[in-house]
């Protein structure tokens, strides 16, 4: 089994802390969001002549063992590592290159490099179309009678005589995964096990998020002629 295109993929989970303020080396005041990354154990490596397709199987956090299902006990007891309460899969070209209960940890980032980091969106509730889609709503004056808020026709009259899929009205707002693409990094505290990303990623404070190598951009000069000399041949 062949993919379309091959890729190696490095990432971590992490959780977000929130956000503050730091200084350049000009002085400047740059935005950040802190983020908590890893450490993450390996617990499965998948393979293409097994499994028909290359990925490694990651554990974060730490779980009551009490608290874990029997047939993730088993997962982990065959792994060789105590339990974890977040699981990811990481698609990669390069997975077998990784070992059952090897530890990642955010080293596999540097200063400058550019992330794409997913999370969870900020639930809002119910929402109308205003707040959830930004309509203009219904002019204030003129005849409008507590209709400033409302969506307008959504099309179902006699013709077509339907309301077609997809129409924008209120309802449940936030809770989605969202992936924030092309961030920086602007710092990493190996010591602290922090993560500086430069700007806002999705999600809530103590939330977990996935932070991995851009998809659309290069990663820093370093880690892509290292890319380039190890997997050009490939």
């Amino acid at each position: 089994m062949t993919s379309k295109f091959s890729r190696t993929q490095r990432g971590v989970l992490g959780t977000k802390l929130g956000m503050t303020q730091v200084f350049d080396e000009n002085n400047r005041i740059i935005p950040v969001t802190v983020v908590k990354a890893g450490p993450c154990v390996v617990t499965q490596v998948r393979k293409p002549d097994i499994d028909g397709y290359s990925a490694i199987q990651i554990g974060y956090g730490e779980i009551d063992p009490r608290k874990v299902n029997q047939p993730d006990k088993g997962h982990f007891a065959k792994a060789g590592v105590t339990p974890r309460r977040h699981i990811a899969e990481i698609r990669t070209e390069d997975a077998e290159s990784y070992e059952i209960g090897q530890e990642i940890t955010l080293e596999i980032f540097e200063e400058g490099q550019i992330v794409d980091v997913t999370g969870t969106s900020k639930g809002k509730g119910y929402a109308g179309v205003m707040k959830r889609h930004g309509f203009h709503g219904v002019g204030a004056s003129h005849g409008a009678h507590r209709n400033h808020r409302k969506p307008g026709s959504i099309g179902g009259c006699a013709t077509p005589g339907r309301v077609f899929k997809g129409m924008r009205m209120a309802g449940r707002m936030g809770s989605d995964r969202v992936t924030t693409m092309g961030l920086k990094v602007h710092r990493v505290d190996t010591e602290k096990g922090l993560l500086l990303i430069k700007g806002a990623i999705p999600g809530n404070a103590k939330g977990v998020v996935y932070v991995r190598n851009s998809v659309k951009t290069e990663m820093s000069p370093k880690a892509s002629g290292a890319a380039t000399k190890g997997g050009a041949g490939k």
